[in-house]
């Protein structure tokens, strides 16, 4: 594998200089840096076009231009921009920021989408598939700018309206059970009596829910609270083992469940002390201290089979512990809220951030999370879509395989053919679209930044073509060039990983 992966090496360094060879001729024949300078009636324009072309080696043939920038590059200096700042200082602002907005964006819309095109799969030709199938279509066909657009009309504007005083009429509790009944019922399926009752109990639940929510005026100032939260590390610890391992392996039961009532045993000295003053650093040593812990008790519950059961109580604690920073977040959400800088209008619709903000780390952390709602949530209706159909054909192609049929007439069960055989093998084709996806998008995703005012790697590169100027173009090749370069190569091993049959060499 160490071979494979130093020729893949080898060949691609030799393919992005070739790339950027052309790419940087292409660059320099397409407009004139001095086009500006031109067209001004500055007294010192002469001056102001010499000192330029110094600064750009304008006065050097492309070619020989290029092998100057390489030198640069060599250095780790990706040059001047025309408007004399350092493209090194824009580049890293610039995938700072699509960064953040990319990854949780793509994150999201991974699990999600082969989470529904994997139950899809599971449910074919169900009215959960029909309405999964027909969603998906619609989301894919929808122009990503008119989907920021409504976005901020309603998503943003409208919302915040109605944050100012969240009443849920009736009317919409109404309709809103009744979707989420229909949905239980698609998904859980079986004969008309059981389907009847589960869309009656999930409708009259949800109903219960919203109403509830109004009259407490939840969302004004939502929180989780003991009672909730106990509910929900208990319905997390059966949840993922049955997932995982099924419930029938007890150890990881109890090892999940022992994990849940730690952290309901740590709720309130976590919420009252022990999470005030946090910091970034604090934060991810709290994560891999969860992460730690639920490992080790998973480790000493596990014997002999430790690895199912490790992963199991690890997921757990994992799920378990967001949950309490979850409620932490919305401690401090009326305070956001009711600040002078957001004047009760949380849901953002342009920039990163709020200006002259302050506050502590949670409040910091609300206002990333209001600037990344908008932008996240229309990237993934775009990307749901396709993840959602590529998950669900690759499974059902998975499932019509000679090994599922011998698994099934093994007399394992459903859970186990899906997770343990079908699953592993579905990803495979997946993985390709991951990786040049997720290699794409760090490019920008040029639309959504420009509709919420984001200064992101697309909004550099388009800014920079519009001046004519080569040295952030260049950049913003060079870094997506290597990033797809790499995640290819990543992909190649993942093949491996996922199946024994491919080898790496």
């Amino acid at each position: 594998m160490a071979s494979f992966i130093i020729r893949r090496l080898i060949a691609s360094i030799f393919v992005l200089f070739a790339a950027t060879f052309l790419m940087y001729l292409l660059v320099s024949v397409s407009g004139d840096p001095l086009e500006d300078l031109r067209q001004s009636n500055a007294p010192n324009k002469a001056e102001l076009m010499e000192a330029r072309t110094k600064l750009l080696n304008l006065d050097v043939a492309p070619p020989l231009r290029y092998f100057l920038w390489l030198g640069g590059i060599f250095r780790g200096d990706f040059g001047i921009s025309i408007q004399n700042q350092s493209v090194n200082a824009l580049l890293g602002n610039a995938i700072t920021s699509t960064l953040t907005l990319v990854t949780t964006a793509t994150v999201v819309a991974i699990v999600l989408g082969i989470t529904v095109g994997i139950v899809s799969a599971l449910r074919q030709y169900t009215g959960f598939d029909y309405g999964v199938t027909l969603m998906s279509f619609l989301f894919f066909s929808l122009p990503i700018f008119w989907v920021a657009v409504l976005l901020k009309q309603y998503g943003a504007i409208q919302m915040n309206n109605w944050l100012s005083d969240p009443v849920i009429s009736v009317p919409v509790i109404i309709g809103v059970a009744l979707v989420m009944g229909l949905i239980w019922m698609s998904l859980l399926g079986g004969k008309a009596k059981r389907r009847l009752i589960v869309f009656g109990v999930s409708a009259v639940a949800t109903g219960v829910v919203l109403a509830a929510l109004s009259v407490t005026k939840w969302f004004a100032d939502p929180q989780i609270g003991i009672v909730v939260y106990a509910f929900l590390a208990v319905g997390i610890a059966f949840g993922v083992t049955a997932i995982s391992v099924g419930l029938r392996n007890r150890k990881a039961l109890y090892a999940s469940l022992i994990v849940a009532a730690i952290g309901i045993a740590l709720y309130f000295p976590m919420m009252n002390s022990l999470l005030n003053g946090m910091t970034m650093l604090s934060f991810l040593l709290y994560a891999a201290a969860t992460l730690v812990v639920s490992g080790v008790i998973g480790w000493f519950m596990g014997k002999p089979d430790r690895g199912p059961v490790v992963r199991t109580t690890m997921i757990t604690g994992f799920l378990v512990a967001a949950f309490i920073a979850l409620d932490k977040y919305m401690s401090y959400w009326a305070a956001y809220s009711a600040s002078s800088r957001v004047r009760g209008r949380p849901i953002a619709t342009v920039g990163a951030s709020t200006p002259g903000l302050g506050g502590n780390f949670w409040v910091q952390g609300i206002d990333l999370f209001t600037h990344l709602l908008l932008p996240t949530i229309a990237i993934i209706l775009i990307s749901f879509a396709s993840y959602t159909r590529y998950s669900r054909a690759s499974l059902l192609e998975v499932m019509n395989q000679d090994y599922i049929r011998t698994a099934r007439a093994k007399g394992l069960t459903q859970r186990t053919v899906v997770v343990r055989h079908a699953f592993r093998n579905a990803l495979i084709p997946i993985t390709t679209i991951i990786a040049f996806d997720i290699g794409a998008l760090i490019g920008g995703a040029v639309i959504t930044e420009k509709v919420f005012g984001w200064t992101g790697m697309g909004s550099l590169f388009v800014n920079a073509l519009a001046l004519h100027d080569p040295n952030p173009v260049m950049a913003f090749f060079v870094v997506t060039g290597t990033l797809a370069v790499i995640f290819n190569l990543i992909a190649d091993l993942v093949y491996a990983a996922l199946d024994p049959r491919i080898k790496v060499g």
